[in-house]
């Protein structure tokens, strides 16, 4: 979602800078830079996102929205189609920082995940949850991601718990879409989805929701799936390495042809280096993007415009 809203805002003609606290080595940011490099986005990594904020704006400056092409050409009411004005930053995303208190904001998204939800209810370290369910309160709109996993019945319940929360909270459905696979050690080579039909697979992953990126390998016509899975933000040693080895070799005997490894995109950003060890089996890793999925008249347009709009509440009325 980070990814989309950037893209998004350098779309309208403004230049963002996403706020991380950079965990376990920043794998989710090397992600974000290597997807948005040829835009003017730029990456503040710190625990303190106020103090890191604080640099950046003063390296870079900042410019009102209002004075943006965006702006101007909404005023005028042409089409969106602008370039980004300048490197000064036009609006800050914090990845990951609903409780992240010493930071005012415009707008607060809340994502969930469809697939795991809020589990047992409890808060950390009893269970999942940094906050109540009651704090969605304080969201302007919530997320359902990987919904397309889930049943009708699963979201109907999930909507039902949201809305008796805050009942008039826009509500908004993503998945993740797969597009194509690079090989470890060739990020330019994009190679078709098709490349794991029929194919023996080893999903790898150290994320925080493994069992999506299994389920859409298993959509892809494959012939067997199995799974490696370890925690979220996990750094790969030789240990791990040889235990995936370990369980390619079973495969391989069981099916009688090189089974091939697919990770996901922060995985393989994590370590690239240390992937190359799984040589000479194939290593893939999976490149998907975010999609909102069209549900009781919310779609991609109806979520740009719901961003857009937020934006406009911040602008005072013309003279």
């Amino acid at each position: 979602m980070v990814e989309f809203i950037a893209r998004w805002l350098c779309h309208v003609g403004i230049s963002p800078l996403i706020l991380s606290r950079g965990y376990a080595g920043g794998d989710e940011v090397n992600m974000l830079r290597r997807h948005l490099i040829w835009t003017p986005t730029k990456f503040g990594v710190g625990a303190n996102r106020a103090a890191v904020a604080s640099q950046f704006i003063q390296r870079y400056g900042y410019v009102d929205t209002r004075e943006s092409s965006w702006y101007r050409k909404q005023q005028l009411g042409h089409e969106l189609n602008v370039s980004v004005d300048s490197e000064n930053i036009g609006a800050v995303v914090l990845d990951d920082a609903m409780q992240h208190w010493s930071l005012w904001r415009d707008l607060d998204i809340v994502m969930v995940n469809g697939l795991t939800l809020w589990g047992n209810l409890q808060l950390l370290p009893l269970g999942p949850l940094r906050e109540p369910l009651t704090a969605l309160k304080r969201a302007d709109a919530v997320v359902i991601h990987h919904a397309d996993l889930v049943s009708e019945n699963i979201l109907k319940d999930i909507e039902s718990t949201i809305r008796g929360i805050k009942e008039s909270i826009p509500l908004f459905l993503t998945k993740m879409d797969p597009t194509y696979l690079f090989e470890v050690g060739n990020t330019n080579a994009n190679i078709p989805l098709t490349a794991l039909h029929k194919a023996t697979i080893l999903c790898v992953s150290a994320i925080g929701s493994a069992e999506s990126f299994v389920k859409k390998i298993q959509k892809m016509g494959a012939r067997y799936v199995d799974r490696v899975d370890f925690s979220d933000h996990h750094a790969f040693h030789v240990k791990d390495i040889e235990l995936i080895r370990a369980k390619l070799r079973e495969l391989e005997g069981k099916f009688g042809s090189k089974p091939i490894v697919v990770i996901t995109e922060k995985d393989y950003d994590r370590d690239p280096e240390i992937l190359k060890q799984l040589y000479p089996f194939k290593t893939f890793v999976l490149c998907s993007a975010l999609m909102v999925m069209s549900y009781k008249g919310s779609t991609e347009d109806s979520f740009k415009n719901f961003l857009k709009d937020h934006l406009r509440l911040k602008f005072p009325a013309e003279n």
